[in-house]
């Protein structure tokens, strides 16, 4: 098993910079299956404690990353679905630990997991869509689909995109599978930074975590989540405010992992979210969003 290629901006005798590199074997869209997460564990751990950032960044063409591993969704048992999800929330949160500012660099489709992943980062960056055929290109995906599929989010997602837009629609779209377009993503502030092209889009992710000042304050969670105390209340106020109209059991699920999230923390959100999916990949309801998901791709195929 290979870590990911690691790319330094060196700075004199420093590592300056880092971008980590995710790839898996040429395809065109990035899967967080079991693998993908054991090499991003591997990567992390071979970054340099004196870097001066990281950008996270993916070589996928299609999407930055596409989401969970679907199939082990479906085919796990209870046990090893638990320690599945379990195992990447260990990972990710290697992110939210680096003694330095870290950034997403997305350039593409990032929904379910992927944004989780992204989102464990302290910044993310976006652009616009990539040209084809000398013409604009269309607007990629950003958000949560997973109570689309009746399921819910398993990685913090609950509890990491309220504090980066508007909290009630971030409640809204999470508890109805409702992903953004990349326009609609600008527009709704979720990026802190936007790359004139995709071309300088890692430039525009090293200048942004450049002009980050001070130190980084870890403190076990994310930096950016619904726990932190400049937006702890608006979220609180959100979700009183929609709760009522976010009735299916995927719904009431996102919105018990958002009150956990405010009233115990972090690692209880996380709990409930996995919890949650677990349970609902079983009910007759996921089973058949499931099913049709895949019969919908495999005809694309």
């Amino acid at each position: 098993m290979e870590p990911f290629r690691l790319e330094h901006e060196h700075a004199g005798d420093q590592p300056g910079i880092v971008t980590l590199w995710l790839e898996q074997g040429g395809r065109p869209v990035v899967v967080l299956d079991h693998d993908l997460v054991l090499r991003l564990e591997l990567t992390l751990k071979a970054l340099p404690a004196n870097a001066a950032g990281l950008v996270l960044a993916s070589a996928a063409p299609r999407a930055f990353v596409a989401g969970a591993d679907l199939k082990a969704i479906v085919e796990l048992d209870d046990a090893r679905l638990h320690a599945y999800l379990a195992n990447a929330s260990r990972v990710f949160a290697m992110i939210s630990a680096l003694p330095y500012f870290t950034a997403a660099a997305i350039h593409a489709a990032a929904l379910g997991g992927g944004l989780e992943l992204a989102m464990h980062c302290d910044g993310l960056i976006g652009c616009p869509p990539a040209e084809r055929d000398g013409k604009p290109g269309r607007p990629y995906p950003i958000g949560l689909p997973e109570a689309g599929l009746s399921i819910c989010p398993g990685w913090g997602g609950t509890n990491l995109l309220p504090a980066r837009m508007d909290p009630a629609e971030a409640i809204r779209r999470t508890a109805t599978g409702n992903p953004m377009t990349s326009a609609e993503a600008i527009s709704a502030g979720l990026f802190d930074l936007v790359a004139e092209t995709p071309e300088t889009l890692i430039e525009t992710a090293r200048n942004w975590i450049r002009n980050q000042a001070g130190p980084t304050h870890r403190t076990g969670s994310p930096g950016r989540w619904i726990g932190c105390p400049d937006v702890s209340a608006g979220v609180l106020s959100a979700l009183d405010a929609v709760r009522g109209e976010l009735t299916t059991p995927s719904g009431m699920a996102v919105c018990e992992a958002v009150d956990t999230g405010l009233a115990k923390g972090w690692r209880a959100a996380v709990a409930v979210e996995q919890d949650h999916l677990v349970r609902l990949r079983s009910t007759p309801a996921g089973q058949a969003a499931i099913d049709a998901f895949f019969a919908k791709s495999a005809k694309k195929a």
